[in-house]
């Protein structure tokens, strides 16, 4: 089978979806590889290293989706690659589509089959190829909320741990998945006053256990997320509801009523965000500023750590791309369940159930 590579477009995208390493394993499962130059730069990859992998380089990315039978992605197709989807086209990447009717429009229209990352699923019910953007994700929240918590980036001028005879900063965790233990690992390392609110009792439970109660876990409903918002220098919101669009859980109302200079960051937002005045940004204009409190929302946070993330997806990614590559979708969806959760789009229907749910549609036979 081709495997086709292309150069990511969206802005600070530097992850690629496929390293050196990957294409070594392909390759000895008789596949060819076929990358668009430069494709790995922003990850420190060069060219020379896919070629000594076997690889082959293309000029541009035309070459790479009018090739490619299975196509590898980091993130979604942008509308300049629309015109390049096609029926007989596999793409594996993230797509995010419950928070875009527009790309998913776009595939319907071409007639693609699109697996996305977030809703590959395992029996037991883990999302293994959300796992590592996830944990990076939350990491990466906690440090920019305390970048953005410096009075220089327009912050209340507040550091996370504090000092002796000052309190550190307050930072809330709507979320107990991933993204928020690892949130809340980072910011209680920092030093930071921790309350994560969630509306699953075993995780607060587990949490709880884990952070020998340096954490305090709150159950999560209206009232408990306005009063810890109030209180919060950091806000992170971690709400995940597998290929849906997140709940808003918090209002703008309860935004009015943070503390000026305060911090949100959605990790959310990729799928549609859990806050009602978050709106996606990008790594170039990544805040805007909103009742007095900064709102952070780039949907690609692990772009930022490329090296770090492109390795971690990979790895995670690899077997999956071996199943579609050596047995075709429909075999590699048959043999695979969690795979085949990760079909979402087929033959110009839905076939994800929370995506189908998100637009009104009737989900269609994978």
């Amino acid at each position: 089978m081709i495997v086709g590579v292309p150069r990511e477009i969206k802005d600070g995208e530097n992850r690629v979806a496929l390293t050196p390493a990957g294409a070594i394993v392909l390759r000895q499962h008789g596949h060819r590889i076929l990358l668009e130059t430069d494709a790995g730069e922003g990850s420190g990859y060069s060219d020379d290293e896919y070629r000594s992998a076997d690889a082959e380089i293309a000029a541009n990315a035309k070459q790479v989706w009018e090739q490619a039978q299975l196509l590898l992605k980091v993130k979604e197709p942008l509308p300049p690659e629309y015109a390049y989807l096609r029926p007989d086209l596999v793409v594996f990447t993230y797509l995010h589509l419950a928070s875009s009717e527009g790309l998913t429009r776009a595939l319907l229209d071409s007639g693609v089959t699109a697996l996305g990352y977030e809703t590959v699923q395992t029996e037991s019910g883990t999302l293994p190829l959300l796992v590592p953007m996830s944990e990076v994700a939350g990491k990466m929240a906690v440090q920019v909320g305390a970048r953005y918590l410096e009075c220089d980036f327009g912050g209340r001028g507040t550091l996370v741990g504090g000092v002796p005879g000052v309190p550190p900063a307050e930072v809330v965790i709507i979320g107990c998945g991933l993204v928020g233990i690892n949130a809340a690992k980072v910011a209680m390392g920092l030093g930071a006053h921790v309350t994560i609110l969630d509306i699953d009792h075993e995780r607060l439970r587990y949490l709880d256990d884990i952070m020998h109660g340096n954490v305090i876990t709150v159950y999560s409903n209206p009232l408990t997320v306005a009063r810890a918002a109030k209180y919060a220098d950091l806000l992170v919101g971690a709400v995940l509801v597998p290929g849906a669009r997140a709940p808003k859980l918090v209002t703008e109302e309860v935004v009015r009523s943070m503390k000026r200079g305060s911090v949100i960051v959605d990790v959310s937002v990729d799928q549609g965000g859990c806050v009602e005045t978050i709106r996606p940004t990008s790594h170039s204009d990544p805040v805007y500023v909103l009742h007095g409190v900064i709102h952070y929302a780039v949907p690609n946070i692990p772009a930022a750590v490329p090296r770090t993330a492109t390795q971690a997806l990979a790895n995670a990614t690899i077997p999956y791309v071996l199943d579609l590559a050596d047995h075709g979708v429909d075999e590699a969806t048959k043999r695979n369940s969690a795979l085949r959760h990760g079909l979402n789009v087929r033959g110009g229907k839905v076939v994800h159930p929370a995506v189908a749910e998100a637009f009104g549609m009737q989900a269609a036979e994978g």
